[in-house]
C-alpha cells in the first residue's frame, strides 16, 4: 500500500497545504493550477454523488478508484478538506486524514498563532508531524508499486 501525496484545502478552496511522499509523474504545471484542479473535480464528483445516490449521504467522505490509483476525499466539521491519492490496495484512509486533521491540522495550524488561515501551511513542525503520521500508518511504503 502507498500513499502518493496529499492535498489541504480550507473551507473556502484553497489550497493551503500539498505534501508528497511517493509520486512517480512530475506534475507538468504548479501546484496551485494543480489544486485548482483537484477541487473543482472534487465538488464536482460530490454534487454527482449527492444527486444520484439512491441513499441519503451523511458522511463527509468518498473516494473514487482509476485504473492506477484511489484518490479518497474526507471533509471535516470545520470546512477543512482532505485529498489524499494512494494506491488501489489501500485500505480506506477517512480514519487516517481524520487523526490528521485531529493530530496535525488543529494542533499545529489552528493551535499556531503564526499559521494565517487562508494562507498556505509553511510550518516546518507541521510538516514534521504531518511526515510522522503518514510514514506510521499502514497504507505508507516507502517504496513505490
Amino acid at each position: 500500500m502507498t500513499i502518493h501525496n496529499l492535498y489541504i484545502f480550507d473551507r473556502n478552496g484553497i489550497l493551503v497545504y500539498y505534501g508528497e511522499w511517493n509520486r512517480k509523474k512530475v506534475p507538468s504545471m504548479s501546484k496551485e493550477e494543480e489544486g485548482k484542479l483537484v477541487y473543482g473535480m472534487i465538488i464536482s464528483l460530490r454534487g454527482v454523488i449527492e444527486k444520484v445516490s439512491p441513499l441519503d449521504i451523511k458522511d463527509n467522505s468518498f473516494h473514487y478508484r482509476t485504473s492506477k490509483y484511489k484518490m479518497n476525499f474526507w471533509e471535516s466539521p470545520s470546512g477543512v478538506k482532505f485529498v489524499m491519492n494512494t494506491d488501489l490496495n489501500s485500505p480506506n484512509v477517512k480514519e487516517l486524514l481524520r487523526s490528521i486533521y485531529t493530530q496535525v491540522y488543529v494542533e499545529y495550524v489552528v493551535k499556531n498563532p503564526l499559521c494565517v488561515q487562508g494562507e498556505f501551511i509553511n510550518s516546518e513542525l507541521f510538516a514534521q508531524k504531518l511526515d510522522e503520521v503518514i510514514k506510521a500508518s499502514l497504507s505508507y511504503t516507502s517504496r513505490t508499486v
